[in-house]
C-alpha cells in the first residue's frame, strides 16, 4: 500500500569508542527535510535533552491512536477542539525474559467543541482508534487507555 523510510545516522564525532564513551547522539532523516535529534535513553549513557527510541515508540502508539481518534470522530459528527495524551510506556522484562516497553498506557484529555459523546460512545470510538491504528496494528505492545482522572 504505501512505503515510510527513515534514514537514521551516526558518527563518532571523534569520541573515544569504548562503552562509557562514545556518543550516542544521532540524528533521525525524514522525507520533507524533518530532521530530529536523537540518542539512547539516559539510563543508556544517552542525551537526556534528544528523543530516545523508547520515547519516540511511546509517542508514535499515542499520536496515532490520537489521529484515527479524531478521524472516527469527525466521521461520527462530534466536535474536538483539544486532544492531550499524556501516555506512559512500562519497560520490563516480557514473556521471553527480554526486557521490552510491554504496555503503553494511554492518558487522553479531550476538550469538546460539541456535544460529548457518552461514556459508551467514548469507549466505542477508543475501541476502533485502537483497532484502526496502523501502530497498535504493528506491534505486540498491549495499548489501553485509561479512564480520565
Amino acid at each position: 500500500m504505501s512505503e515510510h523510510r527513515a534514514t537514521v545516522h551516526w558518527d563518532r564525532q571523534g569520541t573515544e569508542f569504548t562503552h562509557k564513551e562514545y556518543t550516542r547522539d544521532h540524528v533521525w532523516k525524514f522525507d520533507g527535510g524533518s530532521d530530529i535529534g536523537a540518542s539512547a535513553a539516559p539510563q543508556y549513557l544517552g542525551n537526556p535533552e534528544l528523543v530516545d527510541p523508547e520515547r519516540a515508540f511511546v509517542a508514535a502508539l499515542s499520536s496515532c491512536h490520537m489521529l484515527t481518534f479524531l478521524a472516527i470522530a469527525a466521521r461520527d459528527g462530534f466536535v474536538v477542539d483539544e486532544y492531550r495524551d499524556e501516555a506512559v510506556g512500562i519497560m520490563e522484562r516480557n514473556e521471553e525474559k527480554r526486557i521490552a516497553i510491554t504496555r503503553v498506557v494511554l492518558h487522553p484529555n479531550i476538550v469538546w467543541g460539541s456535544e460529548p459523546p457518552n461514556q459508551d460512545q467514548l469507549d466505542a470510538l477508543h475501541a476502533k482508534a485502537h483497532k484502526h491504528c496502523f501502530i497498535a496494528n504493528s506491534v505486540t505492545t498491549e495499548v489501553e487507555v485509561a479512564p480520565p482522572a
